[in-house]
């Protein structure tokens, strides 16, 4: 008759416990490593692809950060408080002017000129009551607003994209999206970047969408888009 087998000692079990244990937690960190993985490729593929402004967060100028937001110091007084009325309101409204629903990128534009100092006139006015919609119509609609703007050079003067490096912040920027001569965006520059290879980078703010440090050429859904600029006075 064959001995019996000893039974192993405490200890043994012990080990067995730790190894089994051990090999759980290795197998359980790499499904955590295996969901993490997957939740970030699929995080990265759902964001919007385009170019990065100074600071900006994503390209399309919805998520700007800190250094984003900063402004230089060294701006003219009038443009910084333009520029600082836009920071403010960028990403929402103002009683004192109404939002014109899905179309409110010239009501913003002409409110920051306000804040730079222009005074309305008989062209160019907007309601005291908050009704955006009893504005006049350069107020509101970008193509008649690119006509005023043409019509009275004192207060700006047209810039082609071809001359990027005469813009500054505080212009005013706008996009033709199907190349069929009427403008149908108008924003604020907010910054303007030379790179090294001597290519100039123009960067705006705006409403519908909001935005801030947005790139001019960021436009992926009009490939047909044309971009004009308007040298503020003062």
């Amino acid at each position: 008759m064959s001995q019996p087998t000893p039974r192993p000692s405490p200890g043994v079990y012990l080990r067995r416990r730790l190894v089994v244990g051990g090999a759980l937690l290795v197998a359980v960190g790499l499904v955590v490593w295996l969901v993490v993985a997957i939740v970030t490729a699929a995080v990265a593929a759902a964001t919007p692809p385009g170019p990065t402004g100074p600071g900006t967060q994503g390209g399309h100028g919805s998520r700007p950060n800190a250094a984003a937001l900063e402004l230089d110091p060294e701006l003219p007084a009038p443009v910084l408080r333009q520029l600082e009325y836009v920071r403010e309101h960028w990403d929402g409204a103002n009683e004192q002017y109404g939002v014109l629903g899905d179309d409110d990128c010239v009501n913003f534009a002409s409110q920051s000129l306000v804040e730079r100092g222009w005074q309305p006139d008989a062209e160019w006015w907007y309601s005291a009551d908050g009704d955006p919609y009893a504005s006049s119509d350069a107020w509101r609609s970008s193509t008649v607003f690119r006509d005023y703007l043409a019509a009275h050079p004192e207060r700006a003067t047209p810039l082609s994209d071809a001359q990027r490096a005469k813009v500054k912040p505080g212009d005013i920027v706008q996009f033709d999206w199907d190349a069929s001569g009427d403008r149908d965006h108008t924003a604020i520059v907010t910054a303007v970047i030379e790179d090294e290879d001597g290519d100039v980078h123009v960067y705006y703010a705006g409403h519908t969408d909001a935005t801030w440090d947005r790139s001019v050429d960021d436009h992926p859904k009009h490939p047909e888009t044309k971009v004009y600029f308007w040298s503020v006075t003062g």
